[in-house]
């Protein structure tokens, strides 16, 4: 019998799911982003500033290095190095010292005394709050600029070999959380007769073990993972004792712990729950699973919150247990849903009845979800334009549009459940009754407990008892594909969990994305202390020192106009246009807003109406001013100045 899809009309559910869900989903989402305004920043710390600035030059050598993050680092030994010219350690070798005031994150390092002149490397790398390893370098010079022979490695750190596999650990310790915790809350909430079922049992128990294996790796590569970036590293005894000691190593052996109470919980229900008969016995042990088993997904939940996104920067208090709601969310919806295509592709009797009690939990399920992520989408975000112009943003983006289409689909899945009858499932059962009464014996015989009648080959018994069992599972199956309901039921849901995969997969790269309210502002700061390239700078400037043949105008070139060192060359024409000699012309370059200069520079000259100046150094970015005096003669001269920005 060929299963045609159901008519699009009117439903006899008469609360659409999808469509109530799809519009709540994305309007509040939408809704809540339009909300979004400035604040602290999420997660992921970035240099925000360094002094010295980044491309400086400086007269004289610093006591000190000092950076600026947005957020709260993790540092250690090493975690701040300064590299001379010829790649030694120029700072003093000495634990970052910790120079934060308020909100500001600030670290420095002391360098040694009497450096020479020369350009500079510091190179730093620290684990943020939210567990994420950052990296990053920069130079400023002493004196003049200088070739330098500092070798940074090529990947940023958390990268690599390592990196792959620990975020391949990551994905796996993700999955597994959705296979325990959805399976075990779909088997006590939507199917208790699941629980003596072989592939339910195996979906839960393979969920506990991709998660402790998974949760294993992770805290053996995370020493390597957040430093050296070698596997032989994770096998590093002062390396593990370090990460224990950190705020993701104890959510790590804590997830273990839990995992352990959660072995309790499966042998318990696939154990005594599944051969307990009496109804009352087995109300009180299913409501004593429920809270116990709730308790241990929310504790393994939260070994996620307390130590990723959730447990740094804006309303700590309140995103961390939001975080929880949302991952046990997630795992009720997406775990129900592969335990329900599970149930109707491997199991004969699931029934109507607990596809539509599954039904509401998704329903109920995807309403936290929009709550939860309308907070998590404004905390992680904050503004449009870092919605549509950051990776953060553009992700969550697809994860938007892959979450309409699963609700699509689930729409179809809902329409079909509204026709399903257990028609099939009772006809599967008769003719199971009718195989055991016609070969009592089959079951027994197939699983070797009785013995074979006088006269008979034990082996052929079996062998026999074998065939019967295939033939036997073989019209189970056929008589469960001729219900057209439970068929396209199932394609709907093998839909749902293909979609579902890759949605795990954008939300598993979004937990190990910079947010993108902290990346635009990590990207402010470093406009606002990075020298800017404004390319060459190019003046002109009218004079006249009142005397005869005092009037002129004088052309400016500073090349490459940034910090550091650059040429300038000077032109000076008379009224009549054509170059003009002059006793006396000198230039001067002040910084006001940092109460720097001026700066005397005197050029040479080269030719008549031209001087220049070579290696004129631009210590700092800024509105600089630029002081020309012209002398044409013993007694008159006019000093003229103009403001431009260079670096």
């Amino acid at each position: 019998m060929t299963a045609t899809a159901p008519r699009l009309g009117a439903s006899p559910i008469r609360r659409p799911f999808a469509a109530a869900a799809l519009v709540a989903a994305l309007v509040s989402l939408l809704f809540g982003l339009m909300l979004a305004g400035a604040g602290p920043a999420s997660a992921h710390a970035a240099l925000t500033g360094s002094d010295p600035q980044d491309g400086a030059v400086v007269a004289t050598a610093p006591k000190e290095v000092t950076l600026t993050f947005s957020e709260a680092i993790a540092v250690g030994d090493g975690s701040i190095r300064v590299l001379d010219p010829s790649s030694k350690r120029a700072d003093t070798g000495a634990e970052p010292k910790d120079l934060s005031e308020g909100s500001t994150v600030r670290y420095g390092v002391e360098l040694h005394p009497g450096l020479p002149d020369g350009t500079y490397t510091v190179a730093w790398q620290a684990v943020s709050a939210d567990s994420h390893p950052i990296s990053g370098a920069f130079t400023f010079s002493i004196g003049a600029p200088s070739e330098t022979t500092v070798a940074l490695p090529s990947e940023e750190v958390g990268g690599g070999p390592v990196g792959v596999v620990y975020g391949i650990a990551r994905y796996a310790a993700y999955t597994g959380f959705i296979l325990l915790v959805g399976g075990a809350a779909f088997v006590l909430g939507c199917w208790p007769r699941g629980a003596s079922a072989r592939p339910m049992q195996r979906l839960v128990v393979r969920g506990w073990v991709t998660l402790t294996a998974a949760t294993l790796v992770m805290l053996l590569l995370r020493n390597p993972y957040t430093g050296s970036g070698k596997f032989a590293d994770a096998f590093d005894l002062d390396g593990l004792q370090a990460v224990l000691d950190t705020k993701p190593g104890a959510a790590l052996v804590s997830r273990l712990l839990l995992l352990g109470a959660a072995a309790l919980f499966i042998a318990v229900l696939f154990g005594t729950y599944a051969r307990r008969e009496d109804a009352v016995e087995k109300k009180d042990l299913t409501f004593g699973l429920a809270v116990g088993g709730g308790v241990v997904a929310a504790g393994i939940a939260a070994t996620w919150a307390m130590s990723e996104h959730a447990s740094t920067g804006l309303q700590a208090g309140i995103a961390m247990p939001v975080d929880v709601l949302h991952l046990l969310a997630v795992a009720a919806w997406l775990g129900g849903l592969v335990s329900l295509l599970v149930a109707l592709y491997r199991t004969p009797d699931i029934g109507s009845r607990a596809v539509r009690r599954f039904s509401r939990v998704a329903f109920g399920s995807v309403l936290v979800l929009a709550a939860t992520g309308i907070y998590q989408s404004w905390r992680q975000v904050g503004s449009w334009s870092a919605l549509t112009g950051t990776r953060y943003g553009q992700l969550l983006i697809i994860k938007v549009v892959l979450i309409a289409v699963l609700l699509a689909v689930a729409w179809f899945s809902r329409r079909w459940t509204a026709r399903l009858t257990d028609t099939a499932a009772a006809s599967v059962g008769a003719e199971a009754t009718d195989t055991a009464v016609a070969a009592p014996g089959d079951a027994e015989e197939a699983t070797g407990t009785e013995e074979a009648p006088d006269g008979v080959d034990p082996a052929r018994a079996a062998q026999l008892a074998r065939q019967r069992a295939v033939l036997t599972a073989t019209k189970k199956k056929r008589i469960r594909d001729a219900d057209p309901e439970r068929s396209g039921l199932r394609r709907s849901v093998l839909a749902e969990a293909a979609v579902a995969v890759v949605l795990l997969a954008v939300t598993t790269v979004l937990t190990s994305t910079e947010p993108g309210r902290t990346e635009e502002e990590a990207g402010a700061g470093a406009a606002a202390t990075a020298p800017a390239a404004t390319g060459p700078v190019n003046l002109s400037m009218p004079f006249d020192t009142g005397g005869q043949n005092g009037k002129g105008t004088v052309r400016i070139d500073i090349d490459p106009g940034r910090t550091g060192s650059n040429e300038l060359h000077v032109w000076v024409d008379g009224s009549d246009g054509k170059p003009m000699d002059v006793p006396e012309l000198k230039v001067a370059l002040t910084l006001e807003a940092q109460e720097i200069g001026p700066l005397p520079v005197v050029p040479d000259r080269l030719a008549e109406g031209h001087w220049s100046a070579s290696g004129v150094q631009i210590p700092m970015a800024g509105e600089w001013k630029v002081d020309v005096t012209v002398r044409t003669s013993d007694i008159d001269q006019v000093t003229i100045d103009e403001n431009v920005k260079i670096g």
